[in-house]
């Protein structure tokens, strides 16, 4: 491999659509690369990277692909480890001899000259980092980013500030991604065992984040909720909600007008005041987070209390779509049952005594499988709930697992199975109370028309 990556003059993604992907594919167009790929399907982030200048094509083109790419000399692949090793045109790519490595590998080289903020664990990453990116990008510090959601404050997935030292990445614990990193300082939000695909149990899980934190800088250090307990070579920071023994505290959280208030009591002072700008208890957390990080390195409090005020949060995270004095509408990714309990959490706290109808689509059958008596708990929760199929994304079907097998788990008795199309028919009936779509497949597709739909209910009553 050459001696750095922006050295190669073609860059071409097996995958080009992913989040982690396209933020890399913005980074070396805005160096001046030519940029191509191939995806799956067509989506708002494919449509986005056309009109950015990328070439990218929608179909295996298998040996054809070698008239899509330049010599394997001056051409970079990078792939995701979403897509399977049977796919034609990076097996043949492979049996050419081009140089070959998967995002996290590229990241990883593309970062380590910097100062690395890395945001890892199993919930809050996404919003967790692009919070602390639009922070520093607030300051006179600025940062370069590379973000696993598109930030609604600078509607992108990517930052970029040649004159800044420092980079926000969100490390992915996803096929032991985040091991290619080499962070300055991390947070880790969540440990919750997942992806036990590739780690085989809840042991191994644990065991990689270990191998992660070892990996932080000696000089740096670790940002933790304070449950957590890992080992590293560098001082460890604890944060919690409503601690006693916690270095960072938040307390006196109250929801209002779409924000959340609260006092936090840093290591050196007590009872600062601050707003976050998106609504949430499990993003109070988030930005405690990244207090106690930002404090630590140094930046103002006047600065991180700015920038959290003004932060609008990431799409499909508690992403507020409608909010009408009868009616409310919200998207989020949750994908896990830890995140599907924060969720709820923050909606019971916020429309108390209000009926809640979610709209869940559970992704992927391993973590069905193994999580599926904890979904139902969480699922159980709601009002009324509608199941959607199980998304598949990288899998194949496992018998016996299934969205009537899950629906059977949960307990309340307004529930049933719709797909997404009789799901938009069934809801235009609502003009009141909560609607929550949640999951991380392609249930984001139900949003626009959804958004549309209740609108039209709204202004019907007015």
């Amino acid at each position: 491999m050459r001696t750095r990556v922006i050295d190669y003059t073609n860059f071409y993604f097996i995958g080009i659509g992913g989040i982690g992907m396209s933020a890399l594919a913005r980074y070396f167009k805005a160096n001046g690369k030519k940029v191509s790929g191939y995806d799956k399907n067509e989506s708002a982030i494919t449509d986005a990277l056309i009109h950015e200048g990328c070439e990218i094509h929608f179909e295996d083109l298998g040996k054809k692909v070698k008239q899509e790419v330049s010599s394997a000399t001056n051409t970079l692949i990078v792939y995701t480890p979403a897509i399977p090793d049977e796919h034609r045109e990076l097996a043949y790519l492979k049996e050419k001899g081009y140089t070959i490595y998967k995002r996290s590998e590229v990241l990883g080289l593309i970062t380590r000259f910097m100062k690395g903020l890395c945001v890892a664990g199993t919930h809050g990453k996404t919003t967790t980092s692009a919070m602390l990116a639009h922070v520093l990008d607030q300051s006179n510090w600025k940062c370069n980013a590379f973000l696993g959601g598109i930030s609604s404050n600078f509607n992108s997935n990517l930052l970029l500030d040649t004159d800044s030292e420092w980079a926000v990445v969100e490390a992915d614990e996803f096929d032991r991604s985040f091991l290619h990193l080499s962070p300055l300082a991390s947070i880790v939000t969540a440990m919750d065992p997942d992806h036990l695909d590739v780690y085989g149990d809840a042991s191994s899980f644990k065991d990689g984040f270990q191998q992660y934190a070892m990996k932080i800088d000696p000089n740096g250090f670790c940002v933790i909720h304070e449950s957590l307990s890992l080992r590293s070579l560098c001082p460890t920071v604890t944060y919690g909600i409503d601690s006693d023994g916690s270095d960072y505290c938040a307390h006196h959280v109250k929801y209002d007008d779409g924000m959340m208030h609260f006092l936090a009591d840093t290591m050196s002072e007590k009872s600062i005041k601050f707003s976050l700008g998106i609504p949430g208890l499990h993003n109070v957390l988030n930005a405690l987070a990244c207090i106690a990080l930002l404090d630590k390195l140094g930046l103002p409090l006047t600065s991180i209390r700015s920038g959290l005020a003004s932060f609008k949060g990431v799409r499909r995270r508690f992403d507020v779509q409608i909010k009408s004095d009868s009616l409310t509408y919200i998207d989020d990714y949750a994908h896990h049952p830890e995140e599907l309990r924060y969720l709820i959490d923050s909606l019971k706290m916020m429309f108390p005594g209000q009926r809640i109808t979610a709209v869940f689509q559970p992704h992927l059958f391993t973590r069905t499988r193994d999580f599926g008596s904890a979904f139902a708990d969480q699922l159980s929760r709601f009002d009324e709930l509608i199941l959607l199929p199980i998304y598949a994304a990288r899998e194949q079907e496992i018998i016996g697992i299934s969205s009537d097998w899950l629906l059977s788990k949960v307990r309340i008795t307004n529930k049933k199975i719709l797909n997404s199309s009789e799901a938009l028919e069934y809801l235009k009936e609502k003009t009141d109370g909560v609607i929550v779509t949640i999951g991380a497949g392609d249930i984001d597709r139900m949003v626009d028309p959804l958004k549309f739909i209740l609108t039209q209910n709204i202004e019907a009553l007015s």
